[in-house]
C-alpha cells in the first residue's frame, strides 16, 4: 500500500525493515534486536531517551567507503562524533573531517593520528589553525581569502608548512533542502570558479607554495547534503574539470553529501554506486586519470546505524483532528524535523512487524509547537502510555546537532555488537546543566 494513503485507506503496513540497523533482528515473539540486544532490555538498562547504534554497521559502512575510494577518503564528523566512534573510524581506515576546534579537539583525544584529520569550516580561527598545527593536521581545505592571510601570519610565527586544497563552488544547485545546498553561487562557502575567486585563490595559493609557506595539493567541492540524484555529484565533475585539469594538483575531493532514506519509499543510490559515478563523470570530463578522487561521506555511515528510542508518556486524541503521541525527547535530541521538516518513520519494538492502522503524530516534551519528531507518523492502534516507541535512521544529526533546550539532558549513546551493550556516551545529569554556572 503506499505511503500517500487516502483519507479513507489508512496506512497498515509495517516498518520497512531496511530502515533498521544491519544486525537488526526480530523474534518470534516481535521483539527487536539490535547487535544481539534486545531493544526493550536497552530501555530498561539505560532508560530514555536513548540512541542505540549498531556497530557492526558503522564498520560495514566504513568498509564500503574504503572499498569505493581507497586510501583518502574521510568521515565527515559533524554527522556524528564522540571518542569511541572516531576511534572506530580511524580501526577501519579512514580519516576524519573535522570542521572546528571541538571536532578537532575530540578525535585527538581518540588518539587519532593528526595526519589522518581534515580540517574543514567557513571560518577558521587564528586559534583553530593554531590548534591545527599543534596537532600535524594532515590536511586544511582552505574557504576564504581571510584564512589564507590568517595561515601566512601562523608559518611566520610557527614555520608550519600544512598541506592545503581549495574549496570551489563549481555554481552547482544540488536537488536537496535549501538550508543543505552549498554548490550554488549564493552560498557561504568556498570561492567561486564563476566569479574568478577560485582561480585568485589558487595562483595565491601557488605563490605561497613556491615560497614554502603551503603545499598545495588540491581542490574541494561540496555541493549540499541527502543528495539522492548522482546526475548532482555528475554535473559538479562537469562543472569543475575544466577548472581543475589544467592545473596538475594531484587530488580532488568531491565532498559528501550522498541521501539515506528515511521514511518507507526512499531509495538511495550505494556508496559504491556513488563512487563508480563520480569516476565516470571524472573520466568523461577529461580529469586526468592520475589525480587522487577522494570524498566525505558522513550521513551514508551513519545515519542508517542508529535508532532513537522513547517512552510514551502522553497520548490526546483531538477527534475530528489528530492523534498526538508525546515521548520523553524530541527536538533536543532530534532538530532535524523541525529545521528542515525532514520525515521519519515510527514504531513499536515490542511488536516490530505489527501493521500501523493509527495516523498519529509523534510529538516532544518541549514547550515548542514546533517540537515534532515525526509528523505524519503511523503506528499500531494499541499504542499506550509507558510503550517503548522508536525511530530509526538517527544516526546522524541527531546526538550531533542535540541540544539542552528547556534545560533537558542530552541522551546517552550506546554502542551494540555481539550481544554487549557498551555506553560510549554517558547521560548528561542535571549536574552537567549547572556545572558550567558561575555563583553569584
Amino acid at each position: 500500500m503506499s505511503r500517500q494513503a487516502t483519507s479513507n485507506c489508512l496506512l497498515v503496513t509495517p516498518l520497512p525493515r531496511a530502515l533498521l540497523p544491519a544486525t537488526a533482528a526480530i523474534h518470534s515473539d516481535g521483539v527487536l534486536t539490535v547487535g544481539g540486544c534486545n531493544v526493550l532490555a536497552l530501555a530498561e538498562e539505560f532508560g530514555t531517551s536513548l540512541f542505540v547504534y549498531d556497530e557492526q554497521h558503522l564498520r560495514d559502512r566504513c568498509r564500503e567507503a574504503i572499498g569505493a575510494f581507497g586510501d583518502g577518503v574521510a568521515y565527515a564528523s559533524k554527522a556524528f562524533l564522540c571518542k569511541a566512534m572516531a576511534t572506530l573510524v580511524h580501526q577501519e581506515g579512514l580519516c576524519i573531517d573535522v570542521s572546528t576546534g571541538g571536532e578537532l579537539r575530540v578525535a585527538v583525544a581518540a588518539g587519532v593520528p593528526g595526519e589522518r584529520l581534515v580540517l574543514h569550516g567557513n571560518n577558521k580561527s587564528a586559534r583553530e589553525l593554531a590548534e591545527a598545527a599543534g596537532a600535524g593536521v594532515g590536511r586544511i581545505v582552505v574557504d576564504s581569502f581571510d584564512e589564507i592571510d590568517r595561515l601566512e601570519t601562523l608559518h611566520a610565527e610557527t614555520g608550519w608548512l600544512p598541506r592545503v586544497l581549495v574549496r570551489v563552488t563549481p555554481g552547482v544547485a544540488a536537488h536537496t533542502h535549501e538550508y543543505v545546498m552549498t554548490g550554488q553561487e549564493d552560498t557561504k562557502f568556498g570561492f567561486s570558479i564563476q566569479s574568478g575567486a577560485a582561480a585568485a585563490a589558487v595562483e595565491r595559493l601557488s605563490r605561497l607554495g613556491r615560497a614554502k609557506v603551503v603545499d598545495l595539493i588540491g581542490i574541494h567541492a561540496h555541493i549540499g547534503s541527502q543528495i539522492f540524484l548522482l546526475a548532482s555529484f555528475v554535473k559538479a565533475v562537469e562543472a569543475m574539470a575544466g577548472f581543475v585539469s589544467p592545473l596538475g594538483l594531484p587530488e580532488l575531493c568531491v565532498g559528501g553529501g550522498l541521501g539515506v532514506p528515511y521514511v518507507e519509499g526512499e531509495e538511495a543510490p550505494t556508496i559504491m554506486q556513488w563512487a563508480a559515478t563520480v569516476r565516470e563523470a571524472c573520466q568523461t570530463a577529461g580529469v586526468p586519470d592520475d589525480v587522487r578522487l577522494t570524498a566525505e561521506p558522513g550521513r551514508a555511515i551513519a545515519a542508517g546505524a542508529a535508532i532513537t528510542v522513547y517512552t510514551v508518556g502522553t497520548i490526546k486524541r483531538l477527534p475530528g483532528i489528530r492523534t498526538y503521541v508525546a515521548v520523553d525527547g524530541g527536538m533536543s535530541d532530534n532538530p532535524r524535523p523541525v529545521l528542515y521538516g525532514s520525515g521519519y518513520e515510527a514504531f513499536l519494538p515490542r511488536v516490530t512487524d505489527a501493521p500501523r492502522p493509527l495516523a498519529a503524530t509523534v510529538v516532544g516534551k518541549h514547550c515548542e509547537s514546533g517540537d515534532v519528531v515525526v509528523r505524519d507518523a503511523h503506528l499500531p492502534d494499541d499504542v499506550a502510555v509507558g510503550d517503548i516507541l522508536a525511530t530509526p535512521v538517527t544516526g546522524a544529526y541527531g546526538h550531533s546537532m542535540a541540544s539542552n533546550y528547556n534545560k533537558v539532558p542530552r541522551p546517552p549513546v550506546v554502542f551494540v555488537r555481539d550481544g554487549k551493550a557498551n555506553v560510549v556516551v554517558r547521560r548528561e545529569t542535571y549536574d552537567d546543566l549547572l556545572r558550567l554556572d558561575d555563583d553569584l
